[in-house]
């Protein structure tokens, strides 16, 4: 290969942007998994403290809420 041929394919590796478009894809999925998780996780504590509640209610052993 010439010096020239080299460059070439430098220059097209540089300028193809096929790739980019995956790492994009891949940072938004992991944006996205990252906001469902937080949003699971706060919604499965708000759960959890409600059955709680109920089942103090339901055993008579609260009064407050019920």
């Amino acid at each position: 290969m010439t010096f020239e041929a080299i460059k070439q394919s430098v220059v097209k590796f540089v300028k193809d942007e096929a790739g980019l478009t995956t790492v994009e894809y891949a940072v938004a999925g992991s944006l996205v998994a990252g906001a469902v998780i937080i949003a699971f996780t706060g919604l499965g504590t708000a759960v959890t403290t409600e059955v709680t509640r109920l089942a103090t209610c339901i055993s008579g052993n609260g009064t407050t809420g019920c």
